[in-house]
């Protein structure tokens, strides 16, 4: 059963009942009518007593009706009440089972049924001792109370299952929670580790290339490429620390809001980095150091140039790249990176994943990220970060 089933009122269709349940109910019911069987034969005639008897093993026979077919069980054990008492454990059991196990309206005409029945049956086979009025209140009253039992049977039942259905469903939605946690953080594990890793190898491969197709270059310049060789494995091995630690961090839901990484204040290492490795980047820095900005503001600016710094070496290397700096407090930090692209990267590296994984930063510090290549075939990288006064 469902919670919109639940919600919406009990099956007009119950569950099967096992065989077992059956037979169990039929015999208890058969203990009763024997007994009502042997207090009704007592003050009867001979013709009664065989009638009595006839009509116990019909209302008998109607329990495995009952059980499969409330209703028509329920309405038939009625009529049989009107003939003789020796029914009325079943009919008793009709009203108690169908109010159990289907809806109120077709429980309350199998009640009405009963009572009529008794109604009947007081009339021409009364008991001296009990007024009319009195059985037939009595009767009413019995089988009124059998109606409600089963009613808040059936209702706790329903409420039962209506939990227990929620609480499965809860328990998917927190496995659901769970994956799709699990799915954000492999993917901010791929960012990190791309925005590491993709700016430290392009590092290492410049200057590697710089080695390669200069081997008659002086020996101080050969030195100093291998000295660059170093120092970018070297900070890639401590900037990889970072990242596990920052992946550790026990906020694994405001990745942003970690204390590790890189800020606007490491700014000028990177860019001295880049130059180093052979690249040509001209700064224009309005800004001026220190600057003081959130640290979550600082590391996705960071981040948002060492991307397209290492774009630029990726794609259009040799290349000149401009890096604008601007803004202030209120009205937010701007970051601009421009530099040509060559024939053989055209568009390269526009729609990478790493241009996508700065607009998913840039968006959860608040900001905004854009680029595209103008009608001269120049690449341009925009960001836009908020910068509280």
């Amino acid at each position: 059963m469902d919670t919109a089933t639940c919600e919406a009122g009990p099956p007009r269709v119950w569950r099967s009942v096992p065989l077992g349940v059956t037979a169990v109910s039929t015999v208890a019911i058969g203990v009763l009518v024997t007994t009502a069987l042997w207090s009704a034969t007592r003050s009867s005639s001979t013709g009664l007593i065989r009638a009595d008897i006839a009509l116990a093993v019909a209302a008998l026979a109607l329990v495995p009706v009952i059980v499969r077919r409330p209703v028509v069980g329920g309405v038939l054990a009625g009529l049989l009440v009107a003939l003789s008492s020796v029914a009325t454990p079943v009919a008793s059991f009709a009203v108690l089972f169908t109010a159990r196990n289907r809806p109120f309206r077709q429980a309350a005409a199998v009640t009405a049924v009963g009572v009529a029945g008794e109604a009947v049956q007081a009339f021409w086979r009364p008991v001296p001792s009990l007024p009319y009025g009195w059985r037939l209140v009595l009767m009413t009253a019995a089988y009124a109370a059998l109606l409600g039992w089963g009613t808040w049977a059936q209702a706790r039942h329903a409420l039962l299952a209506a939990l227990r259905d929620r609480a499965r469903r809860a328990e998917q939605e927190q496995e659901r929670r769970v994956v799709e946690a699990r799915a954000a953080e492999r993917s901010r594990i791929a960012r990190e580790m791309h925005d590491v890793l993709a700016h430290r190898l392009s590092l290492l491969a410049a200057a590697a290339g710089a080695m390669e197709y200069r081997p008659d270059a002086p020996p101080e310049r050969l030195s100093a490429a291998a000295g660059v060789i170093r120092a970018s494995a070297h900070h890639a091995l401590d900037e990889l620390r970072e990242v596990i630690t920052l992946l550790r961090s026990d906020d694994a839901e405001s990745p942003t809001d970690a204390p590790a990484g890189q800020t606007l204040a490491d700014l000028p290492r990177l860019v001295e980095e880049a130059r180093a490795a052979g690249q040509r980047i001209e700064v224009d820095d309005p800004l001026g150091r220190p600057v003081e900005v959130p640290p979550t503001v600082g590391r996705t600016a960071y981040r948002i140039a060492q991307e397209a710094l290492t774009n630029a070496r990726k794609h259009a290397g040799g290349q000149p790249v401009r890096l604008v700096l601007g803004g202030a407090p209120g009205a937010g930090l701007s970051i601009a990176v421009t530099n040509p692209t060559t024939p053989e990267s055209g568009a390269g590296g526009v729609a990478g994943t790493g241009l996508i994984g700065l607009a998913e930063r840039a968006a959860l510090a608040g900001g905004r990220v854009a680029h595209h290549i103008d009608a001269s075939g120049r690449f341009h990288l925009t960001a836009w970060l908020p910068w509280p006064r």
